[in-house]
């Protein structure tokens, strides 16, 4: 599943060198119009940079619980919406196609578990639609499920089960009792383990320093600042031209002095 020319697609987008990325995402579906992993990053690319624009991957966002429920305060972009909603489209159905012919394809059951997974977020953070979000829930954990039978080290899979069990689990009890109906229960320990994986995994091709950074601030809700720290600064010394990523560790770096190292969640 590893691609050097994905992966240096992915390390721009960890850059915030959102156009560069798109166009190496591009060059690469151009090159392979069959294949569902070449519009499913594009999608990625457009997700995470209105993520970026709207401060979706901060600590202010991640720790107030009606901003990471109640999803952002403004409108979304609109041209952002609209590309990632036609690349997401065009992985969906190249990879459905695939699936019909090869219904264990890895390469298919990844790009529908991502593109599935980035709905959800997208619906649920971005759109406020929540209700709306939790069908591509549900079809993001089936499918990371089923490419983990498949697949074993395919530990980016482990992306969108440790965000989902994580974000479901902190959700209020009442709203929690709605997912259950729908075989979404949430475990906030359980999500935390699954990004754990991904963060630390060399076979987590892609997704693994966003599961650093979703593991970071899950960490900081959990007020685990050591766990925090280690991840933000992991991230700082892979991506230094990234500010996102120190100015998070700089938030937390005057708190330690004064924060336990036994408070775990």
């Amino acid at each position: 599943m590893s691609d050097p020319e994905l992966g240096a697609g992915f390390r721009l987008l960890y850059e915030l060198k959102f156009d560069e990325a798109r166009e190496r995402f591009a060059k690469w579906e151009q090159a392979r119009p069959s294949e569902p992993l070449g519009p499913a990053f594009e999608a990625a690319s457009d997700l995470f940079e209105e993520f970026y624009r709207k401060g979706v991957l901060t600590s202010e966002f991640f720790l107030d619980d009606k901003s990471l429920f109640g999803g952002i305060k403004d409108k979304p972009d609109a041209p952002l919406e609209r590309q990632f909603a036609s690349a997401a489209q065009r992985a969906e159905k190249l990879a459905r196609r695939r699936l019909e012919n090869k219904p264990k394809d890895p390469d298919a059951l990844f790009a529908l578990t991502l593109v599935e997974g980035m709905q959800a977020d997208d619906l649920f953070l971005i759109q406020k639609r929540q209700l709306e979000s939790l069908r591509h829930l549900r079809e993001a954990d089936r499918n990371a499920r089923i490419l983990l039978e498949v697949a074993p080290d395919a530990r980016d899979a482990y992306v969108a089960l440790g965000a989902a069990n994580y974000i479901i689990g902190c959700l209020p009890r009442y709203k929690r009792a709605m997912l259950w109906i729908g075989g979404l229960r949430g475990d906030k320990a359980l999500g935390m383990q699954q990004l754990a994986r991904a963060a630390s995994s060399e076979h987590a091709h892609y997704l693994r320093p966003y599961a650093r950074l979703m593991l970071a601030l899950a960490a900081l809700r959990e007020r685990n600042s050591d766990l925090a720290r280690q991840e933000l600064q992991e991230l700082t010394r892979e991506f230094p031209e990234n500010p996102l990523f120190a100015k998070e560790l700089a938030k937390i770096t005057p708190s330690m002095r004064g924060a336990s190292s036994h408070d775990r969640p």
